[in-house]
């Protein structure tokens, strides 16, 4: 059987990349063990499923890696597809559609987001990527507006894959919030991602997997940027 096999995920507690294959596990109601990498030591198990990229997450179905969240995400909902709710709309220009704005997330969001708290050297160059990180979410605003057709999610009733993209980055919103005293999601500027935040959030597939202390997020990201600092040396 394709389903047939343990699963187990290769990750960081933090990571969105990892956080958004947790939640789609969970939304499959799909047992697997998590393993903690740490990045400072990576495993030999790590190194030697990614050897690529060397990255998390990675999942092991039946001892077998597959690699890159996206692909993680979508390799599940197809092996998977009996199973649970699917990710990805059945058809084949919805799924396009998110597909592309899966893609959009990761391109925007992400890439302010590694500047904003990892590659910055000033205030000035975090505040520049705050302003694309906003700017790109006033865009998905849009977007959730037209996929959703009113309903909760970017992907109708329930979770989808534009959901579970974008929601593995909320925990780092919440340190960046604290970070600049500003919400990133702007209720004002941004009231329908604002109330979709807080439904993903509270999604059962979500809880105890995004992250919600700021504080802890903060310290973590303070201990990664100490051990980065001191290899580069």
């Amino acid at each position: 059987m394709a389903g047939s096999g343990e699963l187990k995920l290769l990750g960081v507690w933090t990571s969105p990349y990892v956080i958004r294959v947790r939640v789609v596990l969970n939304l499959k109601s799909l047992p697997y063990e998590y393993v903690e990498e740490n990045l400072g030591s990576k495993s030999a198990l790590l190194l030697g499923s990614n050897p690529v990229h060397k990255s998390v997450p990675v999942l092991l179905h039946g001892g077998r890696p597959v690699n890159e969240s996206q692909v993680i995400v979508q390799y599940i909902d197809e092996v998977w597809a009996g199973t649970g709710p699917s990710v990805l709309p059945a058809d084949p220009y919805e799924r396009a559609v998110a597909r592309f704005w899966a893609a959009y997330v990761d391109d925007k969001v992400g890439s302010a987001w590694q500047v904003m708290l990892f590659t910055c050297k000033t205030e000035e160059e975090r505040a520049e990527a705050v302003s694309r990180a906003v700017a790109a979410l006033e865009t998905l605003e849009g977007a959730l507006a037209d996929c959703s057709g009113g309903k909760a999610f970017f992907g109708g009733e329930s979770i989808g894959f534009v959901d579970v993209v974008l929601g593995g980055y909320l925990g780092w919103f919440g340190a960046v919030d604290k970070m600049i005293g500003r919400r990133l999601i702007d209720p004002a500027r941004m009231p329908l991602l604002a109330k979709w935040e807080e439904r993903f959030r509270a999604a059962e597939a979500a809880k105890g997997v995004v992250p919600d202390d700021a504080d802890k997020m903060l310290e973590f990201l303070r201990t990664l940027l100490a051990w980065s600092a001191s290899k580069s040396k």
